[in-house]
């Protein structure tokens, strides 16, 4: 589906204003300002100034300026006790054309922090109604997949959301930790346990990320978590792996290592096993007998082979 980016703002003119008249956008996707960064813009705006005009519109509701681009720029102004601001005047924007004016404004520049933007996309889905990705990513000019992680983090709570806008980036979690997590507390069979609930298994990961790393090693131990799931619906052993989930859950120091079931890894090894052997027999199926008819290396493994299987398949009998 193809929908049409709405139209920018036109521009109106160029000029100073004093800084203190403008203010921040209250749909700017980018919430989060790390100190470090901005310790190195403040230095080149001390040293040089203000080279390019923030971008601004006059709100005429509440009669003032607020900033379409340039909310950096601005704060460090404000930091160093600058009077004046050059900006660029556009038009008002609607609601929907700020939103996506500001993602295509910065769509170019260093990437900001994911829940912020998921917070604008929640808000650009329930005025437009769209939520197919593809066509978000148009609107946007985001790529699809960051449209997919974006409505994973949209899913979780409030109480979640925040703890990835922390002003602290030192205690700030990581998007990556919820958009992980999410293909756990989201499977089918995950769902049904009768032990599961959500918020709880949610608060139990977080404290095995957040107090001893050894349980939960990265955010990708979610998808280590999502094999086992896998491979033991495969091999009908999903209640044992029910209740050793659980332990892994309840107990902060349990060990991921903890939901290894033998007989599911076994399933799993069998199954790349046969699909291995499936290849050869299809290869030497297909193989022209007098063509090969001088290969020595090839019939001495072959043999060797044949013997290899013989011995395993007359163990195997004898524990049958």
């Amino acid at each position: 589906m193809r929908v049409p980016s709405p139209d920018q703002p036109h521009t109106i003119g160029v000029k100073t204003v004093a800084t203190d008249t403008l203010h921040p956008n209250p749909h700017n996707p980018r919430m989060l300002f790390d100190r470090e960064p901005m310790d190195v813009l403040e230095r080149s705006i001390d040293r040089t100034g203000i080279l390019v005009p923030l971008t601004v519109y006059w709100e005429k509701a509440r009669k003032r300026y607020v900033i379409l681009d340039g909310q950096r720029r601005w704060m460090c102004a404000q930091k160093l006790k600058l009077k004046t601001v050059p900006i660029s005047e556009v038009s008002e924007p609607s609601l929907v054309q700020n939103i996506v004016t500001m993602f295509q404004i910065h769509k170019f520049r260093e990437d900001w922090e994911l829940m912020p933007t998921a917070l604008k996309i929640e808000l650009l889905i329930q005025e437009t109604g769209e939520k197919d990705e593809d066509s978000l990513a148009e609107m946007t000019g985001l790529a699809p997949a960051v449209i997919v992680r974006c409505k994973k983090l949209i899913y979780f709570d409030k109480e979640f959301q925040s703890m990835m806008l922390d002003g602290n980036p030192d205690l700030r979690v990581k998007a990556d930790f919820f958009i992980e997590l999410h293909s756990v507390i989201r499977d089918k069979d995950v769902r049904k346990f009768d032990w599961f609930k959500e918020k709880t298994f949610i608060q139990q990961m977080l404290r095995k990320y957040q107090e001893d790393p050894r349980t939960i090693i990265s955010v990708t131990s979610f998808r280590l978590i999502k094999q086992h799931l896998t491979n033991a619906r495969k091999a009908d052993a999903m209640g044992k792996l029910s209740n050793r989930l659980r332990e892994f859950a309840e107990n902060p120091a349990t060990e991921l290592s903890h939901l290894e079931i033998v007989e599911v890894n076994v399933h799993s090894d069998a199954r790349a096993m046969v699909k291995r052997v499936d290849d050869l027999t299809a290869l030497i199926h297909k193989m022209d007998e007098e063509k090969f008819y001088g290969e020595e290396d090839l019939w001495r493994a072959l043999t060797q082979l044949s013997k290899l299987v013989e011995e395993k398949l007359r163990k195997a009998d004898q524990r049958r």
